[in-house]
């Protein structure tokens, strides 16, 4: 039998890179909304560099750390092995790792997030999310258990997705129109 997660992330690419072409002032409409994360001082948030057409929040992660807030991103250890997530010390940059994906050198300080951010190709009014098949944020969610905050076009809602066993529902969204809570 056919995965049907396999035809909707192609579906689910060409439309959010539709949204990234039309929505280009995305990352200062995402970090404005930076005030509704309602973070405790200093907290570390588990970020990502986005990769070509996804919800870029790069400039929300420099809002947060304006703010006083420790940033982190995830790097890729192991196969089937849960995200670790490093601190960048200064004047360090992040390296292409796995799959062309920026992340932090093996021997950058490791973390644990208190809030992760995750990208994603989709996601539903229940708070699941379509990822890309790996299973690495599936396994991160379940292993830290901290709060995690899809980063999105709002466009980029579906009205369901299929859900598997092993997939980890979000807590909150945040799009352009602001932070949705997910009960």
């Amino acid at each position: 039998m056919t995965n049907p997660k396999i035809a909707l992330r192609t579906e689910a690419r060409e439309r959010r890179a539709r949204l990234a072409a039309a929505f280009l002032n995305f990352p200062v409409a995402l970090s404005a909304h930076a005030e509704a994360l309602n973070l405790r001082p200093a907290s570390i948030i588990g970020g990502y560099h986005a990769l070509p057409q996804e919800a870029e929040p790069g400039l929300l992660l420099q809002t947060l750390a304006d703010r006083g807030h420790v940033i982190s991103f995830p790097r890729v250890a192991a196969r089937d092995k849960r995200l670790t997530y490093h601190r960048i010390p200064d004047g360090e940059a992040l390296l292409a790792g796995a799959w062309g994906i920026q992340e932090p050198a093996a021997d950058f300080p490791i973390v644990e997030p208190d809030m992760l951010l995750v990208p994603l190709l989709a996601f539903d009014a229940t708070g699941h999310r379509l990822g890309y098949g790996g299973g690495y944020y599936d396994r991160t969610i379940a292993a830290l258990g901290v709060p995690t905050i899809g980063i999105a076009f709002a466009g980029q809602e579906s009205a369901s997705l299929p859900v598997e066993a092993h997939d980890m529902a979000l807590n909150f969204i945040l799009t352009e129109r602001g932070l949705k809570r997910f009960s």
